[in-house]
């Protein structure tokens, strides 16, 4: 028998033997939907977060970043002094260097007054350290006294924003301070805020008045169009003091999403949980097919005395394990689709369904029903012909 003709065989059997028994199958792939959307959906939020907490270093535009050394994440930062960012400005290579504040802030709902925590960014207006061109073609409105534009993308609780700005209704309190708001950008909640303020630097200080404009928060530096930037961090380093850190652009938004994948214990739980599910699912199938091959020993062990290799067995249970493994990702994916979108309209945070995502929870199920056929086909050595006399 060739090997096509052998596989063909072995998978028709499998076939025949999965829907022999329609409870055990709807059992076992009932089973590989459930590892299979608990793995979409630990994946789906490991990676919103991970996205959402870069939001904002990823729409900074700027070459190099200077931030204290003890600040873990951008939500939570260190502040340190703004003339250890303007010594930057010492170097030839240097265009320009810009401070960024940036603070949590009570907010109060316009028509409810109820009091919630966003994110304020203050910078000046003119520098434009955001690459969002909604906050850009807003900039000029944020020179005047006691102004900002609000994240549409923010948690619904925050109100109504763009019907309030329709209806000239827009005046609220940032920590009970009163500002007018003359605009709306996209930038998107995070873990660590329900939503984002951008003001100007001066507004910022009026609205956190225990804050000093000598104390900033994080250095945005521009260099000339020509300068190697690997060069002038190595330069700059050498220049400032130890207390800070230097990032470029991927090494700041590397740093952000370290934080929550390292050292936030969030990170480790969504991890955790994509194992569990692989690991109940694993169990499941190996029940199913350990308890299919007990209850056809005779069969096995009559094929064995008629001339059939082992390796036909193994063949057999394995094309079970991919027939499950398929049977349970397609309903698993759709439902997931499903519960993305459903997820992503109650917490605000993007989960879009990717191919490359798709792709790898398919590998996570097949491995895994590979396994448990590895772990199953144990059983088949029991399958003796001798036994059966």
């Amino acid at each position: 028998m060739n090997p096509f003709s052998e596989f063909y065989f072995a998978g028709r059997l499998a076939g025949r033997q999965l829907i022999h028994e329609p409870p055990k199958l709807i059992a076992a792939i009932s089973g590989v939907l459930f590892a299979c959307v608990l793995v979409f959906m630990q994946l789906g939020f490991k990676d919103s977060l991970y996205a959402s907490a870069a939001s904002a270093p990823m729409n900074l535009d700027g070459d190099l970043f200077v931030l204290h050394k003890q600040t873990e994440a951008m939500w939570r930062p260190v502040q340190f002094d703004r003339s250890e960012l303007m010594r930057t400005l010492g170097h030839s290579e240097v265009m320009v260097a810009y401070p960024l504040y940036l603070s949590l802030g009570q907010f109060k709902n316009i028509q409810t007054h109820i009091k919630r925590t966003l994110m304020v960014y203050g910078f000046d207006p003119d520098a434009q350290l955001m690459s969002l061109e909604e906050v850009k073609a807003q900039s000029k409105q944020l020179l005047l006294k006691d102004t900002a534009i609000f994240d549409e993308s923010s948690r619904p609780e925050f109100g109504p924003m763009r019907q309030l700005l329709k209806e000239n209704n827009s005046v609220t309190e940032i920590n009970d301070y009163k500002i007018k708001f003359v605009g709306l950008f996209h930038l998107g909640v995070s873990f660590a805020a329900d939503g984002n303020v951008v003001t100007s630097d001066l507004n910022f200080l009026r609205i956190f008045p225990n804050r000093s404009a000598e104390k900033i928060d994080l250095g945005v530096v521009r260099l000339k169009a020509d300068a190697d930037i690997q060069r002038v961090k190595s330069d700059l380093r050498g220049r400032l003091n130890e207390y800070v850190n230097i990032f470029t652009y991927k090494e700041l938004v590397a740093y952000e999403k370290g934080y929550w994948s390292n050292t936030a214990p969030i990170g480790f739980i969504f991890g955790f949980g994509t194992v569990m599910g692989l690991v109940v699912g694993m169990v499941i199938v190996y029940q199913i097919l350990f308890t299919d091959i007990t209850n056809h020993l005779n069969e096995f062990a009559t094929l064995k005395a008629m001339g059939y290799r082992h390796g036909y067995f193994v063949k057999v249970v394995f094309s079970s394990a991919f027939y499950l493994a398929l049977l349970g990702f397609v309903p698993g994916y759709f439902l997931s689709v499903s519960l993305y979108q459903l997820a992503e309209s109650q917490t605000s945070i993007p989960m879009p369904m990717t191919t490359d995502r798709a792709i790898t929870v398919f590998a996570f199920i097949l491995s895994m029903c590979a396994t448990a056929g590895l772990l199953a086909v144990r059983r088949l050595k029991a399958a003796n012909p001798a036994d059966m006399f």
